[in-house]
Formats: C-alpha cells, structure tokens, sequence
C-alpha cells in the first residue's frame, strides 16, 4: 500500500489468489476441478476486481509484483489449510495454528511493549473483531473439509461483494455500472461453483 493505491493493490491481491488456487491445484496437486467449476472460479475473480474497482493509473511493476505476491501468500495458507484439514478436523487443526502463531505473537509484544500494550488493545471493538475473525475462520476451515480450495478461495472473495452492497444499501455509495457487473459476474460464479 506504500507504492500502489488501495483500489490497485487490494482486488490483485485478493482476485488473484483464487486463480493461483485454481492452477496450483490443477496443475500441482493433480485435483479435479469440473470445467464449471473453473469457469465459476474465474468469474467470482472477475467479479471481485470489477466490484472493488482497479485504478486507472498503470502502476510500476514493482508494485504489481507485491500485489501478486500477496495474492501467492494468500493462495499459500489457503492450499496449507486445505492439507491440513484433511488431517485434522476444522477446530483442532484451528486450536494448532492459534498455539503456534498466535501465542507466541502475544509473548513478543509482551516482551517488547509489555502488558500494559495488549491490556490497552483489549477492548471491546477488539474483542468483537476478533470473535468475527475466529468465526470466519472456522467456517473457511468447515468449507475446506468439504470442497476443493480453489472453490472456497473464490466463495471467500464475495466479502468485497457484501461491503460494496452494504455501502450502497446504506447509501453511502454510488453503484457505478462496473459493480453491478461485477456483482452479477460473482452470482454467475457462484451458481457454476455450486453446480
């Protein structure tokens, strides 16, 4: 976010880790994805970019690059989650993540800006997120025990969806013609992915 707008950085990272998904899986990993499936994958992606909305100024490679790579690293946990479900069930596998990132996260900011920094972040707006962030979790990890990742990888992605319709709703926002194309073209996803 430092080189490149948020309306250019966010949807390539966030539309693109559902395609990288999709060709890691079919490519490396031998899975099966019906041609439907793909074509649903691909259109919630583009559903995706066209709702949040690219900038119009081409940015550098540099900051494409990071876009990208953020959409690698969002592809990555997403094909290691996919793994590791299918070893452990979706709490259990969610209770090892948080001891082995979560806990010694807390233990480091402890140490480097003592207890009095994590009292102060506690509060309740933080607590609330946080029980919001678990649960979406949990159900990304329940959806993964299911399906495929690069099906759950596009599904996850409609959340750009759903602020861009509550902003509207609430009319705090303009629809612009490319959101509601957009919008379409993740239903459209969506409905092949389910079918």
């Amino acid at each position: 976010y430092a080189r490149a707008d948020l309306s250019f950085a966010y949807p390539i990272a966030r539309g693109s880790a559902p395609v990288i998904v999709l060709l890691v899986s079919v490519v490396a990993l031998d899975v099966p994805i019906a041609l439907a499936g793909a074509l649903g994958v691909l259109a919630v992606t583009a559903g995706v970019l066209f709702v949040r909305g690219v900038g119009r100024a081409a940015p550098d490679a540099v900051s494409l690059a990071l876009a990208l790579g953020v959409g690698v690293c969002i592809a990555g946990y997403t094909l290691v989650d996919d793994h590791g479900v299918r070893h452990a069930a979706a709490i259990p596998y969610f209770e090892l993540i948080l001891v082995l990132s979560a806990l010694p996260y807390v233990v480091a900011v402890a140490v480097a800006r003592g207890p009095a920094a994590l009292r102060a972040a506690g509060d309740a707006r933080a607590v609330l997120a946080g029980v919001g962030m678990v649960g979406a979790y949990l159900l990304v990890l329940a959806a993964l025990e299911r399906a495929e990742a690069a099906p759950v990888a596009a599904l996850r992605e409609t959340s750009v969806v759903m602020a861009a319709a509550g902003a509207a709703i609430a009319g705090r926002e303009r629809v612009p013609a490319a959101r509601i194309v957009g919008a379409v073209l993740v239903v459209a996803g969506i409905a092949a992915i389910a079918l």
